[in-house]
């Protein structure tokens, strides 16, 4: 006699969700880089950035400190998952090198490549993100995404915010995209 085996949509979910983390940490531990190449493709990632948008470069010369994540990528198959490295620069040198990562829920299949920059505008706000221990978006600070305008020009209402963010692809700066819930950890490189 067999017996049948009961699922809910809880675990169903949970189920899904670890078979997606576990699949998204397989992914990036083949792709951890080296100090050298998460370098290399930052710098590469910021002159991407003064491409699509020249406007950026006033904000970038501001800017306390520069968190470049050059290659996040979201994966998803009904529960998703996202994770990048990146160096965090201040005064154009790297000090510290991080991870992003993250997990969503809802209708998504497949894999998207993007770029993040926050840009650290003020010294408190550079110290509190250096201090902590893991730093969340939207709990431990909000960031204002910049979109471009018309004529390239960046929306200037978001400017006075003290970590302002960037996330583009190689097509240029993406719309409606938020990092809320994206947690930024340091590591060892």
């Amino acid at each position: 006699m067999s017996a049948l085996i009961y699922s809910s949509p809880v675990t169903s979910r949970w189920l899904l969700l670890c078979l997606g983390t576990v699949l998204l940490l397989v992914c990036t531990a083949a792709m951890a880089d080296s100090r050298e190449a998460i370098d290399s493709k930052s710098a590469q990632a910021l002159e991407r950035l003064l491409a699509h948008n020249a406007s950026a470069e006033d904000l970038l010369g501001k800017a306390k400190g520069v968190l470049v994540f050059p290659d996040v990528v979201k994966m998803g198959f009904g529960v998703g998952g996202q994770y990048g490295e990146g160096v965090l620069l201040v005064d154009d040198e790297p000090v510290a090198y991080y991870a992003t990562a993250g997990a969503s829920f809802g209708l998504q299949l497949g894999a998207q490549y993007k770029s993040e920059v926050l840009l650290f505008m003020t010294d408190e706000a550079l110290v509190n993100f250096r201090n902590s221990q893991g730093w969340e978006v939207g709990v431990d600070g909000s960031v204002a995404i910049i979109q471009s305008g018309a004529g390239g020009k960046l929306d200037t209402r978001q400017l006075a915010a003290p970590v302002i963010g960037f996330v583009f692809s190689n097509k240029g700066l993406m719309y409606n995209l938020t990092l809320e819930g994206g947690k930024i950890t340091r590591i060892a490189r």
